[in-house]
């Protein structure tokens, strides 16, 4: 034989023997009556138990477990262990009873077992943050913010976050955070700044525009509105691509997009818009939204999103009350004119998933009922008359 061949198979038998001589007794001692001799019989499988000790001329007659019963592991037991274990209230079915498992009960998703019953995570208020998340077996761990970190909201889930580093995105700290609130950025705006945070149309005039619409467009009614407007007009040729390319609701609020550009350098074209635009920015003034808020923001509203690089571009370039106006209207130009007051009603519903906070999200709301109610609708319909005098007596302008 083969050198090598007859070494590997010595090696391979001492192997198996060492195996065997490692593996752990699966044997139970008995009297066996008939015989007066005590036996070394097999345990039986898990799953089973004995229905019948070994003899000296046969083997261990093992039986599976009866149905909410189990054995989980190998033993010499004459019966196999009842299922005792009952889900409490709040309590589900983690692993159901089997023949080789006792049932196992957990709390439902946010409760911790304690002695015997589940409890509610502790959620952490502001100023505190979560370090180790609860668990259905522990409680939720808060410490307070270090340094450097806030937290705003009372939850069991979120960590405390980094303050805003006002430098890294070229602003300067209004004011300084801290264990609850976040850093306040924001920029001496230089001529530059200025051009690149101008809007073409703000909130309060796009409510305006669109209200001017009637409910029923009558015959013309877009050349007489071209006609009727004060300072330089938009010119017929461009009216007529309005009229090709637009539905007849969304035709007025392009026709007047297009005037108000043509006359931006004459101050008070649209007499008596101040006391809106100048309640719109106390308002959002008032909410503090930080820029990662912003960015939660933003990304919640429908259609096409405002890209990253322009968001960022926004942060440095605008101060922090017209950063969230600049973002509204750079979604609005992506999303070919779409309306701005429904596109920010529809990324609201969805902030609470967020952990957002609620004063932010119930004061954005406040400035959708405010551009829409009935106070406004008074104005609007006042500027549009005192725009338009008696030129259009053939439209009836629609009411709120």
């Amino acid at each position: 034989m083969n050198k090598f061949l007859y070494c590997t198979l010595v090696l391979l038998d001492i192997s198996v023997k060492w195996t065997i001589q490692e593996a752990p007794s699966l044997k139970f001692p008995h009297y066996d009556p008939m015989t007066s001799r005590q036996l070394m019989c097999d345990q039986c499988p898990p799953g089973t138990y004995v229905k019948q000790n070994c003899t000296a001329s046969s083997k261990t007659k093992c039986s599976p477990c009866p149905d909410q019963y189990y054995a989980d592991d190998w033993n010499s037991n004459e019966e196999c262990q009842y299922c005792n274990v009952v889900c409490n209230e709040l309590q589900y079915e983690k692993v159901e009873c089997s023949s080789t498992k006792n049932r196992i009960c957990e709390c439902v998703e946010g409760r911790y077992l304690e002695l015997e019953f589940c409890l509610k995570h502790t959620a952490c208020p502001p100023g505190f943050g979560v370090v180790q998340q609860g668990t259905p077996e522990r409680n939720t761990v808060c410490e307070s913010c270090p340094e450097g970190y806030f937290s705003n909201e009372t939850s069991s889930k979120a960590a405390c976050r980094e303050h805003t580093n006002c430098s890294a995105l070229g602003l300067k700290m209004a004011k300084k955070g801290n264990a609850t609130c976040d850093n306040v950025c924001q920029e001496e705006r230089t001529d530059k700044s200025d051009q690149q945070c101008e809007i073409d149309i703000t909130l309060c005039e796009e409510a305006f525009f669109r209200f001017a619409a009637p409910t029923k467009v009558p015959p013309g009614w877009l050349d007489t509105l071209k006609d009727s407007l004060p300072g330089i007009k938009v010119s017929a040729e461009i009216v007529e691509r309005i009229k090709q390319r637009h539905s007849s609701q969304e035709q007025t609020f392009q026709l007047l997009k297009l005037w108000k550009q043509k006359n931006k350098d004459h101050k008070n074209v649209i007499r008596g818009m101040d006391l809106c635009e100048n309640s719109v920015l106390k308002q959002i003034g008032h909410l503090n939204i930080t820029s990662e808020q912003l960015g939660i923001l933003m990304e919640n509203l429908p259609g096409k999103k405002v890209g990253k690089e322009e968001t960022e571009h926004t942060l440095r370039m605008c101060k922090s009350r017209d950063q969230f106006l600049k973002l509204l209207n750079l979604w609005r130009i992506k999303n070919r004119d779409q309306d701005t007051i429904k596109g920010l009603t529809y990324g609201l519903k969805h902030l609470k998933a967020y952990h957002f906070p609620k004063t932010t999200i119930q004061g954005l709301r406040k400035v959708v009922k405010y551009l829409h109610s009935l106070t406004m609708y008074k104005l609007y319909q006042k500027l549009l008359l005192e725009m338009l005098g008696n030129q259009i007596p053939l439209v009836k302008v629609r009411r709120g």
